[in-house]
């Protein structure tokens, strides 16, 4: 056999959100952090993100995970995410999705009826609860990295709309966030197309005129994804969002650090305090259930500790390979399929 990879992966969604697993065929990246350890697989071995997620073997809507050793001692494993165009600090649907790869593979001990499971990621400390039964991990609430309203009411010129106000907001990236009523829309599924569309010029925009940065870590800057919302329908009630993952399409998940990302805005507006609950569902209809946990400070930001509540599937166990001989060893993009942009990159 010529083959120059062999790579494992566990198949898993959270949601509806694809987020598979790397379990074997991959090598830790270099780095004294797991931030360090990102942005060295990011630079020195990103071919293995585009194999994995371009096609032939990957599409758009497929993020994927790499466990890798803890950075600290604190910490059971750690986590490097890659998404279409990006490496992020963390997800909510990756880390639900990966938790439960960790424990229902016996990569790390279940114990029932609560597995706690330490995670060492590139944005920070998070603290994971699994709820588990019968074998099985049936739900995972993560204590996220403190999120912040960054600015709200932003203003933004943007491509075939003219002015626009948004707000922006950290849940672990930095979101756009819109009201979808304003704009027309309720978040169907029917309207998907188009959320994508306005969706990525949105982001193109922030990134072009708002120039955002985290104030403890610099590196982590610019809107990553736009968020469109209905209005905070109160604790307990469903309030239904999209978020558009570049290169332009609607995370299947309700968005962990999306929720995350709403919650601090709702904080920061007076609308949500501590104790008090975001049901969010997606735009097909799965839900997270988003809790204020603390309040804080990041820098000069008011900030909030939240959690997030969800549940993952395994769909899968992987073998992927690269044939020496295969044109594609990087994979392809087609702008057909790939987003609404077609880009490679933020």
């Amino acid at each position: 056999m010529g083959y120059k990879r062999v790579i494992s992966v566990v198949g898993c969604h959270a949601a509806g959100e694809v987020g598979d697993v790397i379990v074997g065929g991959v090598l830790p990246p270099a780095g004294a952090t797991m931030y360090e350890k990102m942005r060295t697989m990011e630079r020195d071995h990103d071919h293995v993100r585009r194999l994995l997620l371009r096609e032939p073997r990957g599409s758009v809507a497929r993020h994927v995970n790499l466990i890798v050793p803890s950075t600290r001692q604190d910490c059971d494993a750690g986590v490097i995410i890659m998404e279409p165009t990006e490496y992020v600090p963390m997800s909510g649907s990756n880390t639900i999705a990966t938790v439960t790869v960790l424990l229902e593979t016996g990569m790390l001990p279940m114990r029932e009826p609560e597995t706690i499971v330490r995670l060492d990621m590139p944005g920070g400390l998070v603290t994971a609860r699994a709820r588990c039964e019968n074998g099985k991990c049936v739900s995972v609430e993560l204590e996220n990295v403190p999120c912040f309203a960054h600015t709200l009411d932003a203003r933004l010129d943007v491509e075939g709309v003219g002015a626009l106000t948004v707000d922006i907001a950290y849940g672990g990236m930095f979101f756009a966030i819109v009201d979808a009523k304003r704009l027309g829309f309720e978040v169907l599924p029917a309207e998907a197309r188009a959320l994508a569309e306005l969706g990525e010029k949105i982001r193109v925009a922030a990134r072009k005129q708002l120039d955002i940065e985290h104030p403890e870590n610099p590196g982590i800057r610019g809107v990553s994804i736009v968020q469109f919302d209905q209005a905070y329908q109160g604790a307990g009630k469903v309030t239904r969002n999209t978020c558009i993952v570049a290169p332009g399409r609607s995370d299947r998940s309700p968005t962990g650090t999306g929720t995350c990302a709403r919650m601090a805005v709702l904080h920061a507006r007076g609308s949500m305090g501590i104790g008090d609950t975001l049901v969010h569902s997606s735009i097909i209809g799965t839900e997270f259930e988003g809790r204020i946990l603390a309040e804080t400070k990041v820098g000069k930001y008011a900030a909030i500790v939240p959690s997030i509540r969800g549940s993952a599937w395994l769909t899968g166990f992987h073998t992927y390979v690269l044939d020496a001989s295969d044109p594609f060893p990087e994979g392809y993009v087609v702008a057909d399929t790939w987003g609404t942009s077609g880009t490679l990159t933020q």
